[in-house]
């Protein structure tokens, strides 16, 4: 877990402005009491000012006040963003009260803030089903040039110190795109390694997955994943990224040197890319439960700026760990 205290601590010496829609949940203005507290980024809540207040006196919470605080129904620049998001959507059919109305939902106000250049980032799911907080994302911030499609990746910090790196390793897509064509296997392939960098500041070792490696067995799912590592490689070339890899290939030397001599990557993958939602999300679950790995995210990937999705279950350190990642993601697209 020190990438994590590294993440943070990165956070704290480049603070981004990062906005939380949900901001009378209860565990989300706890998060944001600890994270002002710890000085980790710049918090805007969105929820009626009475209730903030009210709630972080009732908890006990000290910091809130250090917060910018946006009341959805009455604030100074609901005709700007009312008039941002018209003049996105109206090819789209949406009238000028449409957005208006849209201006006060505090999800679409919290992606119009970050379009507006007025938040870096934003973190939302406590409540809110991944489609709601996807929706505004995509019609509002969309996707990064060059990405067509978006993904989740998570963090997993095993107790096998000797697989990836000291034990972390990336997997991904393990919450949004269900079935990739070899086109958008390459993007998500990419943007995984693109976010292992990000919050590592190392390169990454990627490995897009099958049930076969380099050639052992023929089949339509195997030509995909085949075709999603050329395409990948050309996406990015600096990025040390190989497939198609057997999971043990990916991450043990031995199997490795075996199955796929001369590759770079495999036996030191440290990304792993499924070839589809399927996989990644029963692989990820499973290493969790009967791996006692700790999994954070999903962080979302391929978006113009970071919108990460909550768990509804998620904990109060869950909201904290996202919002300092979400901040190192608006890090590293502000030097990219």
């Amino acid at each position: 877990m020190d990438l994590i205290k590294q993440i943070i601590e990165r956070a704290k010496s480049n603070k981004q402005r990062i906005v939380l829609p949900e901001g009378t949940e209860e565990r989300t203005i706890k998060a944001a009491d600890q994270l002002l507290r710890d000085g980790v980024a710049d918090i805007i809540l969105i929820g009626n000012p009475s209730e903030i207040q009210s709630l972080a006196t009732k908890l006990g919470l000290k910091n809130i006040d250090k917060a910018t605080i946006i009341d959805p129904l009455n604030y100074s620049q609901k005709e700007t963003y009312a008039n941002l998001l018209f003049d996105l959507r109206k090819a789209k059919g949406m009238t000028i009260e449409q957005a208006t109305k849209l201006a006060e939902d505090p999800l679409y106000l919290g992606c119009l803030m970050i379009k507006n250049g007025d938040a870096d980032g934003e973190i939302a799911g406590a409540q809110n089903t991944t489609g709601d907080v996807l929706r505004p994302a995509l019609q509002i911030i969309k996707t990064a040039p060059g990405i067509s499609v978006v993904s989740g990746a998570f963090l997993m910090f095993t107790q096998n110190k000797e697989y990836g790196k000291d034990g972390l390793l990336f997997f991904a897509d393990c919450a949004v795109t269900p079935d990739p064509t070899a086109s958008q296997l390459a993007e998500i392939a990419v943007a995984t390694g693109h976010t292992a960098r990000a919050l590592t500041g190392e390169e990454p070792q990627v490995a897009i997955l099958s049930f076969s490696s380099k050639g052992s067995a023929k089949h339509p799912l195997v030509d995909k994943v085949i075709e999603a590592t050329q395409l990948a490689q050309k996406i990015d070339p600096t990025l040390s990224l190989d497939g198609e890899l057997q999971a043990d290939a990916a991450i043990v030397p031995s199997v490795g040197a075996s199955k796929a001599p001369g590759s770079k990557v495999a036996g030191h993958a440290n990304v792993l890319v499924f070839p589809s939602l399927e996989v990644g999300n029963i692989a990820y679950k499973l290493v969790q439960r009967l791996g006692n790995a700790e999994a954070v995210g999903p962080i979302l990937q391929g978006m113009a700026a970071p919108v990460n999705d909550l768990s509804r279950g998620c904990s109060v350190d869950d909201i904290y760990k996202m919002v300092a990642i979400a901040a190192n993601q608006a890090i590293a697209a502000k030097n990219k």
